[in-house]
């Protein structure tokens, strides 16, 4: 299973992200610090800091934020979600872009992925543990 490679005939490289049920789709490349994803400036898309600082942590932790562009697809889950699969996603693509940040962002734990899904419901239950209301009579 590849989930980061490079771009046949371009210097593009390719990585992808996911966390809960978003998947991430990211595409760097030299450039001068772009970040466009699902076609829209990295602020419009991402309204709250706390996930633009979640998007932005594997460039800015290896000082690319200003050298390269970025372009996501993203779909799936839900806003903080995503910008966790954004944020893996870009770390994968910059690991393959240029293998010297590879220790950076092993350090700062953003090639990790988070493993957390949520539980499936179980017979006789209300959802995955809540059972049903006692009822006297």
């Amino acid at each position: 299973m590849v989930l980061a490679k490079e771009a046949k005939g371009t210097n593009d490289s390719l990585g992808t992200g996911r966390r809960k049920t978003a998947v991430a789709r990211v595409r760097i490349r030299q450039g001068s610090g772009t970040i466009l994803i699902n076609q829209r400036p990295l602020e419009d898309y991402f309204p709250t800091e706390k996930d633009r600082r979640n998007v932005l942590a594997p460039l800015i932790k290896t000082g690319k934020n200003q050298t390269v562009d970025v372009s996501v697809r993203v779909h799936g889950g839900g806003i903080a979600a995503q910008s966790g699969a954004c944020m893996l996603g870009i770390a994968r693509a910059l690991k393959i872009f240029d293998g010297e940040t590879e220790e950076a962002l092993r350090h700062h734990s953003l090639l990790t992925r988070d493993s957390r899904m949520k539980e499936r419901k179980h017979y006789g239950l209300r959802g995955a543990r809540r059972g049903t209301q006692f009822s006297k009579r």
